[in-house]
């Protein structure tokens, strides 16, 4: 009997609406973003800053990619790209979080840097913002409600 292998599930880009991708795409802007679908899942690779100068930015981008998951997901924000992270983008993502719990949707959070787990912990949003290492193991993972 030969083993099955999996194939790996395409990618899609998702289409954002017209004022967040002139935002994301204006030359002044410290934030970089890009968002695809893995089929029910949604993945958005963040670079850059997040700070109070894009917070809206930021708000709008996790909320447009999250409204596009199909549960039960996963919907998953990679953020080793990001230099910097204000609190006000951990604040972001516990939101919606709720609000895609509210779904039957788990967003999952991809980060190897010490601090953002020290930060989620020390907020306590471990249970809210599920962090793991790679995007592969984020897609791969069961839900764990």
């Amino acid at each position: 009997m030969s083993p099955v292998i999996a194939e790996p599930i395409p990618s899609t880009p998702l289409k954002l609406s017209t004022r967040l991708v002139y935002e994301l795409g204006d030359p002044g802007s410290t934030l970089r973003a890009t968002t695809d679908r893995f089929g029910p899942a949604v993945l958005i690779n963040a670079g850059g800053e997040v700070d109070a100068c894009n917070e809206r930015t930021w708000r709008q981008l996790v909320s447009e990619a999250a409204t596009v998951v199909i549960a039960p997901g996963p919907f998953i924000v990679d953020v080793t790209g990001l230099d910097f992270m204000g609190c006000c983008a951990f604040a972001a993502l516990a939101d919606e979080a709720r609000r895609c719990r509210e779904r039957g949707v788990e967003l999952r959070l991809v980060s190897h840097e010490p601090i953002v787990t020290r930060i989620v912990d020390a907020c306590g949003l471990n249970r809210a913002l599920p962090i793991y290492p790679t995007v592969d193991s984020a897609l791969g993972a069961a839900a764990r409600w």
